[in-house]
């Protein structure tokens, strides 16, 4: 149901409620209106996540966490483990990324894999799955953030979503020349810069060449 839809059937049932006494189709109208507010609190807070991700230090946005939780409770509340999942991955996006806390994100991201995975929704699970390869690099695990690394760009491949295949790729290059694999670093970034080219990844190419830069030295 589009926006539109859903806030002219909340008109209508307040219209039924008030001149005719009927109240059944309250119920539908706030359960449509609660969705339609789960997924404004989910993009809104994307749109301050892209914000800080482009100037990191203008540093966190406070209205960012708030938003994600607030979608996270409206999508329990209509059994909704996709949108639910979803919204937990963003949690701890915040902080992981913002905050730079492991400790925390990892159970959530843990928990957004588990319902993206109840739910089918395979770009969820290849978000958490890349998230806890960061989070398992950071750690020191280096086997085990490649496998969840490549794990994520299987479903990445899968559902098309090439530039994030590309992104990947960039951790598994580090991993590499952690490992003292330096060739394979080496070719695992030309591969990623043919695929971030391929679909005008700017972002995603700049970061190949900061890898390439950084094993390099």
């Amino acid at each position: 149901m589009s926006t539109g839809e859903r806030i002219e059937q909340a008109r209508k049932a307040y219209e039924q409620a008030v001149y005719r006494g009927d109240v059944e189709g309250l119920a539908g109208a706030e359960s449509g209106l609660a969705d339609l507010e789960a997924d404004t609190a989910l993009a809104r807070g994307r749109i301050l996540h892209a914000r800080f991700l482009a100037d990191r230090a203008s540093g966190e946005d406070p209205a960012e966490l708030p938003l994600f939780e607030r979608a996270a409770e409206l999508y329990r509340s209509l059994a909704d483990s996709r949108g639910e999942g979803e919204a937990l991955f963003w949690i701890g996006c915040v902080h992981q990324v913002i905050r730079r806390d492991n400790a925390v994100a990892v159970a959530l991201f843990e928990r957004a894999r588990q319902s993206a995975s109840d739910a089918g929704d395979l770009p969820t699970q290849a978000e958490a799955l890349r998230h806890l390869g960061i989070a398992a690099h950071m750690a020191g695990r280096l086997s085990k953030a490649c496998e969840l690394l490549e794990e994520s760009s299987r479903l990445r491949q899968r559902i098309g979503a090439l530039s994030g295949v590309a992104a990947n790729m960039v951790g598994l290059a580090y991993i590499a020349s952690a490992q003292n694999r330096h060739s394979d670093a080496t070719a695992i970034l030309d591969e990623a810069h043919v695929i971030a080219t391929s679909q005008q990844a700017h972002a995603i190419i700049r970061q190949i060449e900061e890898a390439r830069a950084a094993i390099e030295n």
